[in-house]
């Protein structure tokens, strides 16, 4: 039985190429690769749809695999460069197919599959892109993309007959409709509604990892969850807080908290949890009070009595709420951005 790997997101299409192969008798096992910028899978609230459910029902395997520092570094500085924000989509298809090349030959599998649809993403899913990608990650006429083959160049899988040709798709653009029919078709009904998964392609956050690595060219995996969460605020080069927005996001901020951070809040009324990372100054505390009791609901009092659980102890500042051009001054946002956000935050 000839056999695939497949680069498994858990969406639509990718689910879809791996149907196909398996209609035609193909051993698909599908991989799924984790990085710091997509959704947490741990996370019901944050993903849509059980990502694996699909491989449940149809019955085919998936690995995980992430992708850690390897794709810190593609992000930072990009062979291919970034799309509109911070997203390295090329480099980020190269590196995930080169992963997949290892897994092929460590298991004797024949050719990879993916779910990429031709002229569906501006970057990395255009006819010329397809075999420069494929080459970069020395799978040249390897990768399969059942979606779309009838209007690529055959693959070896093809030519070889490992896979009929004839039943493969033509699919083409950013229409999900073929897609929803083919699905019908094959008893895939439930499946995540198209979204922008990789927050690299957010501008919002991808502002705030730029700026975070203008100051920290090596930020750590608590460094780089944290710029999902909360309102960000720069102190000095060497201090940055975030403040939670809500109670899940308080919990999330708390959980990511190391020992050597120091946590602030306001007892007695609701209270977002703040988080300051870094070498923070006797002015970075108080400012940081300062901002706490603002989005506490304590913030019409003229002092307000801030908790803060410090490295090494713990203590209370008095302290008087930031005013709007306060918050305005410190806060890590893009600048044209910066009076329309005012309002909402």
């Amino acid at each position: 039985m000839p056999k695939a790997i497949a680069l498994y997101s858990g969406g639509l299409d990718s689910t879809l190429a791996i149907l196909i192969a398996m209609r035609q008798g193909i051993e698909v096992t599908a991989i799924t690769f984790l990085t710091h910028f997509g959704c947490d899978i741990s996370d019901k609230s944050a993903c849509s749809k059980d990502p694996f459910s699909a491989a449940q029902k149809f019955g085919f395997e998936v690995k995980l695999c992430h992708l850690a520092d390897k794709f810190i570094d593609i992000v930072k500085s990009p062979k291919f460069g970034h799309g509109k924000n911070m997203n390295p989509c090329i480099d980020c298809r190269i590196l995930m197919l080169k992963e997949a090349k290892k897994f092929m030959e460590m298991t004797d599998a024949d050719f990879i599959i993916t779910g990429e649809v031709l002229g569906q993403r501006p970057m990395s899913q255009r006819r010329d892109t397809f075999p420069k990608i494929d080459r970069e990650a020395g799978l040249k006429d390897y990768v399969l993309r059942p979606l779309s083959a009838k209007l690529l160049e055959p693959t070896i899988a093809e030519e070889s007959r490992l896979v009929d040709r004839g039943r493969l798709c033509d699919f083409n653009g950013r229409s999900r409709k073929p897609q929803m029919r083919l699905a019908k078709g094959l008893g895939l009904t439930e499946y995540p509604a198209p979204a922008g998964g990789c927050l690299l392609t957010d501008p919002i956050y991808s502002y705030r990892l730029k700026e975070l690595l203008d100051y920290n060219p090596d930020p750590s995996v608590k460094d780089v969850n944290l710029l999902r969460l909360g309102r960000h605020f720069r102190l000095s080069d060497e201090c940055r807080i975030m403040v939670g927005r809500d109670e899940n996001e308080n919990n999330a901020i708390q959980s990511l908290a190391e020992d050597n951070d120091c946590l602030l809040w306001v007892e007695g009324y609701g209270s977002p949890l703040t988080i300051i990372c870094g070498n923070a100054t006797e002015e970075d505390l108080n400012l940081s009070a300062s901002i706490c009791a603002r989005y506490s609901d304590a913030k019409k009092l003229p002092r307000v009595e801030v908790s803060v659980k410090g490295k090494s102890s713990d203590f209370k500042l008095s302290a008087s709420p930031a005013t709007n051009s306060l918050l305005d001054s410190y806060r890590i946002q893009q600048a044209e951005k910066q009076k329309e956000k005012s309002a909402i935050y």
